[in-house]
């Protein structure tokens, strides 16, 4: 059964830039379009910006880019300007906080305007070419154009709606599991262990503490998929942030699958906290005192574009003559799809690599180019296992920058973002301290 649904649309506003998603990505790719003089929307569908940062409760923040990127401006408001690569050193930052100061970091850009609470639910196009966006506001129908519409959605909405290539998980289809991390205080810090992952060899009663963990979902203890339990230090002593609940087998784009998930999340929540306080020394007088509102995605939609990197080319630290964000860094970390800890047998490490400007430019399933449209974060075009490495905060922040800045150069010089010239870009961001080139 089919309805057929037609509504004239006044047209609410015009602009050079709109962002979808408020996220790592989206923030900075907001405000390097403002600081470049265009006038720019941030559409979130949550009331508080951030994404990961805030309502997905993810941290530390992980993965490292080259120098001068707007990602040395977020981790030093945020107050965690030491952050390393994997966590060995960093800290998981004050979730609180960074309601604020995002929002403090956006507002100071007086040509953004904010659109809380509205969701995008269709974009406004004309064959290939995207002009702009419907959204779903407590106001009604919002309909929203501009010359370029950057996706920094995380699931790819706003490309998917245009009709992009998509791909999801691996051959098989299955995807990284999602997780809701949490937060817990009582921590006794002369005794209480930090563990940051799988690369972790952190001992607990004479033994490697995930062998340790995974002996206790042998014996019953803990159930077998949440044997890589992952406890992050964070910038309150006492504290600790726990990156453990998992379900697998989600697919985040199927609306069925994640009510059910997020009750399961939330109920190993206590099963974990238990498990560490009985277990654990140094946890027994831990509680949970905040998690995720929003269930945490690693991996939804990727969209295809102009250029599939590919996880080979990470490890080899590659590098390209359209690089937008340079000397990227983070193991290809690959959560089981179908059961705990990592999918692979050993941890891929990466050398800093390059991401080219044709990552970001989408196409649909003929090939032909998607106009008007730009991707930033972690629905960019690449490989199963490349998205395992750049998908986390560092890069997607040094992607929104980037791709700000293009949408900002596209809509000054009226043309697409693929029209774009490469070095004017390129210029223009090393003008401004963004190292590109070695």
């Amino acid at each position: 059964m089919k309805l057929h649904y037609e509504k004239e649309i006044d047209i609410h506003a015009e602009y050079d830039v709109l962002v979808a998603g408020a996220g790592p990505s989206g923030i900075c790719a907001a405000v390097a379009a403002a600081r470049q003089g265009a006038k720019v929307a941030l559409i979130e569908r949550y009331g508080v910006l951030g994404g990961n940062l805030t309502t997905g409760f993810v941290g530390p923040i992980l993965g490292m880019t080259g120098p001068g990127t707007m990602r040395d401006e977020i981790v030093n408001i945020l107050g965690v300007p030491d952050n390393d690569m994997i966590g060995e050193t960093g800290k998981a930052h004050d979730m609180e906080k960074a309601k604020r100061v995002l929002a403090e970091f956006v507002a100071r850009e007086k040509n953004i305007d904010v659109y809380l609470q509205c969701s995008v639910f269709d974009v406004i196009q004309e064959g290939l070419l995207v002009k702009g966006l419907l959204l779903a506001s407590n106001e009604g129908i919002l309909a929203l154009l501009a010359h370029t519409v950057i996706d920094a959605t995380g699931d790819g909405i706003v490309a998917f709606l245009a009709g992009a290539h998509v791909e999801k998980g691996r051959d098989d289809g299955l995807m990284q599991p999602v997780t809701l991390e949490f937060r817990i205080e009582g921590v006794d810090e002369s005794r209480g262990i930090v563990c940051i992952g799988d690369v972790d060899t952190v001992e607990l009663n004479g033994m490697r503490f995930l062998d340790y963990c995974k002996q206790c979902a042998d014996e019953g203890k803990l159930p077998q998929h949440l044997a890589a339990v992952r406890l992050h230090p964070c910038t309150r002593p006492g504290e600790r942030q726990v990156n453990t609940t998992q379900v697998n087998r989600i697919d985040s784009t199927h609306i069925a699958d994640l009510f059910p998930a997020d009750v399961e999340l939330r109920q190993q929540i206590d099963l974990l906290v238990d498990f560490l306080r009985k277990n654990v020394p140094g946890y027994e007088n831990i509680r949970c005192i905040q998690s995720g509102t929003t269930t945490g995605i690693r991996e939804s939609r990727r969209i295809m574009g102009d250029y599939v990197i590919t996880a080979e080319e990470l490890a080899e630290g590659c590098r390209f003559d359209d690089v937008v964000v340079h000397r990227a860094e983070f193991i290809v970390d690959i959560h089981n799809p179908a059961g705990a800890g990592q999918a692979e047998a050993s941890i891929q490490y990466c050398q800093p690599y390059d991401l080219p400007y044709r990552c970001f430019l989408p196409r649909n399933k003929d090939g032909n180019g998607i106009e008007g449209l730009l991707m930033a974060g972690r629905c960019i075009s690449g490989t199963h296992r490349a998205h395992a490495s750049y998908r986390v905060m560092s890069p997607c922040m040094a992607m929104g920058e980037a791709i700000g800045i293009a949408a900002a150069l596209s809509a000054r010089h009226h043309c697409t973002p693929r029209q774009l010239d490469i070095a004017l870009l390129q210029k223009t961001m090393t003008d401004q301290g963004i190292v590109l080139f070695d």
